[in-house]
């Protein structure tokens, strides 16, 4: 009785009845399959915000804008920072996965775009793996290229080297000298303090930064995942932007995918999508973020073992009293 208390007293406002946002084409809210039909009790064992988002998220149609800030516009009870921390609960229920989708841009480019898999049915790790294992790529043509991305820099081409090589620039101008144009990853991070100010760095960090900055390219990251990647689950402060990125950097550097060979036929093998860190946004396969996390925000730090000291006892304290006591007679 209490849990239909609360659902009838928070429920969730239902998106035909206003405006929601729509994501980029290719980009949002997919459904997954064989979800049972809706009913009134879906997220009924879900906490009260869990429930509230759940619900929005539910009714909204595919296609729709899934980042937090979409979201918390939408949801009037809660701000970014709540509902980011609905979404981490609703992937570890099983119920969404951000994933990474390759899309093919033409001219023998990959731009990486970012989907959430929602099911109204709760799902366990082990069909999360083998339904995003199985899940197809993006498709290619415009509605895949006309994303625009704003801090996006041109994406490494699908045959690249094992030594990073910077990308051409889409429209280079006669003044510019090759020598003198900085990298893309050397671009990406001067953009960060632009989209973040915890994350600024001056142009001694920038180069300094710029090599390892270089090897996420080489993996077939473009600039804009870089960014995102990087200023995703920030500290409420950091005292040092280089070395927070440094670590960053070292740490969710993302997996080296084989490279695909060259096809004998038309049917080339489709590339296999990699999962998102709901939390962090860390980049790995399916069978290697259980519960949508990955290692580093599923690891809890360890809880303080040490016992907090016992009250003295009742003679202790006569005892140190009456040693005051004496200190306080001495002349």
């Amino acid at each position: 009785m209490a849990i239909q208390h609360i659902n009838s007293a928070l429920r969730a406002p239902a998106p035909p009845s206003r405006p929601y946002a729509k994501a980029n084409p290719g980009y949002g809210k997919r459904s997954a399959p064989d979800q049972r039909p809706p009913r009134a009790d879906d997220f009924a064992l879900l906490p009260e915000r869990e429930r509230y988002v759940a619900g929005y998220v539910d009714h909204l149609p595919d296609g729709a804008a899934m980042d937090i800030k979409s979201l918390a516009k939408s949801l009037p009870l809660y701000g970014q920072m709540a509902v980011g921390s609905a979404l981490r609960a609703l992937g570890v229920a099983g119920h969404l996965r951000h994933v990474r989708c390759p899309a093919d841009a033409g001219g023998g480019q990959i731009r990486w775009i970012t989907r959430t898999y929602w099911s109204r049915t709760a799902r366990d790790n082990e069909w999360w793996a083998t339904f995003l294992g199985a899940a197809p790529a993006a498709p290619s043509g415009p509605a895949a290229t006309s994303a625009p991305a704003a801090t996006s820099a041109p994406a490494v081409p699908q045959q690249r080297t094992h030594e990073p090589e910077p990308a051409p620039a889409p429209e280079p101008t006669p003044q510019e000298a090759p020598g003198d144009a900085p990298s893309p990853a050397y671009l990406a991070l001067a953009q960060l303090g632009r989209t973040d100010a915890r994350l600024a760095l001056s142009a001694a960090d920038c180069s300094a930064l710029e090599e390892a900055a270089a090897a996420w390219l080489a993996r077939g990251v473009n600039a804009e995942y870089l960014v995102q990647a990087l200023t995703a689950g920030l500290p409420p402060a950091v005292d040092s932007p280089v070395g927070f990125l440094r670590r960053r950097l070292r740490d969710k550097l993302p997996p080296l995918l084989p490279e695909a060979p060259a096809p004998a036929a038309p049917g080339a093998p489709e590339r296999r999508p990699m999962v998102e860190c709901t939390e962090c946004g860390a980049p790995g396969r399916p069978e290697a973020l259980p519960d949508g996390l990955c290692r580093s925000c599923r690891t809890v730090a360890p809880a303080d073992t040490t016992t907090a000291p016992e009250p003295p006892a009742e003679r202790d304290v006569a005892a140190y009293v009456g040693g005051l006591r004496e200190l306080l007679r001495q002349p």
